[in-house]
């Protein structure tokens, strides 16, 4: 853990409590550029009725709309779950350095659960992971929302 990954995690499970507060799975996610958050995001696929609005594809969105690039070298994500392949595809696209994940998702983890798309070194781009930073947390809330959900 570095310096300030708990602070941007505090950031990102807020948004997951706001996607939680309009029954969407509790995902969040920021963008972070130089120590400055430059996209949030939170799930609002139930909202939206779109199956990629996942809190890191929002979040990422803003953040290169922000930067009028369609890349961010150096820049960090931090999501509450670990990225499924479809966001860890994105990241590594926009070539994000680091991502940081609150809890692994064992159904959907395209980073270390069910494979390691941001760190196999066939690809063209790789980016440093860490987990667990704020994890009783994030998977606190995860867990209350399936569990009214039964």
């Amino acid at each position: 853990m570095r310096d300030g990954d708990e602070r941007f995690m505090a950031l990102a499970l807020a948004e997951a409590r706001a996607a939680e507060e309009r029954d969407e799975v509790p995902v969040g996610a920021v963008v972070v550029l130089d120590g400055e958050v430059i996209g949030r995001g939170s799930n609002r696929t139930r909202e939206r009725r779109d199956p990629t609005a996942h809190a890191e594809l929002l979040a990422l969105r803003e953040a290169t709309s922000a930067m009028g690039a369609m890349r961010i070298p150096g820049a960090v994500v931090f999501t509450t779950l670990e990225p499924c392949f479809m966001c860890a595809g994105a990241l590594s696209h926009a070539r994000v350095a680091r991502v940081v994940w609150g809890v692994r998702d064992p159904k959907f983890g395209g980073c270390a659960s069910l494979g390691a798309v941001l760190t196999d070194p066939r690809l063209n781009h790789t980016a440093e992971v860490a987990e667990g930073v704020c994890a009783d947390e994030a998977r606190a809330l995860l867990q209350a929302f399936f569990r009214s959900k039964r």
